[in-house]
């Protein structure tokens, strides 16, 4: 039970992450127009290589390391300090890179400063402490109230199409304190150490490790918003943003059990017993199939309406974009749990790095062509390829270790419940006047007719639900 309320409460953080500023964008994409939206979209994808650098690697590797030593409070005490020392130290030599670099940039120097408040937000980030520990509520409901504050004060202050300077310090700010008020807790997590016995060094090869694909996945991630900008203009990398953004708020609900599902398989790991980390993996892949299929397919019925009718007037390309990005949602899901929920727990880091290198290599050499020849919609069409080439080679790699009959069991029933779904949910999308109501009567009728399609093809998901509720209960 508790890995099912670390889900809904990582779920609910992930979404939160996102929902803010999808929130706002409605309202900031009015105010700033596609202009400003753009400069924030393209200067945020390039101090999100420096941020990189600064995190190398500590988000995965913090988090597995704490729950190897979760149940000695001392070793977790010192491994705490010794990953933070040198997070510490990578985020002071990543901002001395990004003043470097700042000394030769010259276009929207004022934006790029404003920026750099998310880097330094970068030193104070422990959430991988609290993930390593399966403590998802603290993280939770302390950054709830940060974001409620950031969402009034841009409201509150951005008020035209000047304040987009003003509008990125807001949201970095946020950030900032965000990471900020988990400190507070430390001193009733860890004791009292010696920093003359703390050996930081021992964890830099191991995190690096883990860093080269957070490389590769950072690559293709805000590659394509930075090509965007440099290839088209930089009111396509908002284009992109925002089309990644409501893509990716539902994608975090799927992605969240990877969160919560890491800790729980690395201690299991530790502790020898594959046969759990096994039957784990099966759970949760047939958990991700069974909601990533109906809202990969529930998104790309609505998308054509439901990115312009958002955003407003101008935004249209956004449209088609969701419409062809809303595949990832389903791929990455299955990535997440072979690769974040399996590989990485297992130390099979190098495989997870190579699948994750194999997308980037994929997307650097698709994106020139395809965003030459299709723009905006090329980008996206590269990205599900890219996500294609992960899922695949994670397959390929864990083909002698998984028993693939019992992961896929039931995969054709959510694809054909999905395939049902979405005739009539696109059908009434495409011939509809697109309101509020009519797109919520749109998602209502999706999900009925999702659930009778389940309802009677009768996969393994229903008889694990009914033992949770029966233990529930209990």
């Amino acid at each position: 039970m508790k890995v099912i309320h670390n889900y809904l409460y990582n779920a609910g953080y992930q979404v939160l992450a996102i929902i803010v500023p999808l929130i706002t964008s409605a309202y900031i994409s009015r105010v700033l127009r596609p202009e400003g939206v753009g400069a924030n979209a393209f200067t945020n994808s390039i101090i999100q290589y420096f941020i990189l650098l600064a995190s190398i690697g500590i988000g995965y590797y913090g988090n597995r390391e704490i729950a190897y030593v979760r149940e000695n409070r001392t070793k977790m005490s010192q491994t705490f300090w010794e990953i933070q020392i040198i997070k510490t130290l990578m985020t002071l030599i990543a901002y001395l890179v990004f003043v470097v670099f700042m000394m030769f940039y010259t276009l929207n120097k004022t934006y790029m400063w404003a920026q750099s408040i998310n880097l330094v937000a970068v030193a104070f980030d422990i959430s991988w402490l609290y993930m390593g520990i399966e403590d998802f509520k603290r993280t939770v409901i302390r950054n709830t109230l940060v974001k409620i504050v950031s969402t009034i004060a841009i409201f509150i202050f951005i008020r035209d199409a000047q304040d987009v300077t003003l509008y990125i310090i807001v949201l970095a700010l946020s950030t900032f304190i965000g990471n900020l008020t988990l400190w507070s807790h430390l001193c009733f997590l860890l004791e009292k150490v010696s920093f003359k016995e703390l050996n930081p060094w021992r964890h830099f090869v191991p995190a690096v490790a883990m860093f080269v694909p957070q490389i590769a996945t950072q690559l293709y991630v805000q590659l394509n918003r930075t090509m965007l900008g440099v290839m088209i203009g930089e009111t396509a990398s908002g284009y992109y943003q925002y089309s990644d953004s409501l893509v990716k708020l539902v994608l975090a609900l799927v992605t969240a059990t990877g969160t919560v599902m890491l800790p729980h398989v690395s201690n299991a790991f530790s502790k020898g017993d594959m046969n759990k980390v096994n039957q784990m993996l099966y759970k949760s892949f047939d958990f991700v199939s069974a909601i990533a299929f109906p809202m990969a397919f529930g998104l790309g019925a609505v998308a054509m309406k439901l990115g312009p009718y958002y955003y407003g007037y101008g935004y249209n390309p956004v449209g088609p974009a969701m419409l062809i990005e809303s595949i990832v949602i389903l791929l990455i899901g299955w990535s997440n749990v072979l690769g974040t929920q399996y590989l990485l727990p297992v130390n099979r880091v190098k495989q997870f790095t190579t699948s994750v290198s194999l997308g980037a290599v994929t997307n650097i050499v698709l994106n020139i062509p395809l965003i030459y020849l299709w723009k905006l919609n090329g980008a996206m069409v590269s990205t599900v390829l890219s996500e294609l080439v992960v899922t695949l080679y994670q397959i390929w790699v864990v083909r002698n270790d998984l028993d693939f009959k019992e992961l896929f069991s039931d995969t054709w029933k959510y694809l054909l419940a999905s395939v049902v779904m979405f005739a009539p949910v696109y059908w009434m999308n495409s011939n509809f006047l697109t309101t509020w109501s009519m797109l919520g009567l749109e998602v209502i009728v999706g999900v009925a007719i999702y659930a009778v399609m389940i309802l009677i093809l009768r996969p393994q998901i229903l008889n694990s639900a009914k033992q949770i509720i029966l233990e529930r209960k209990k």
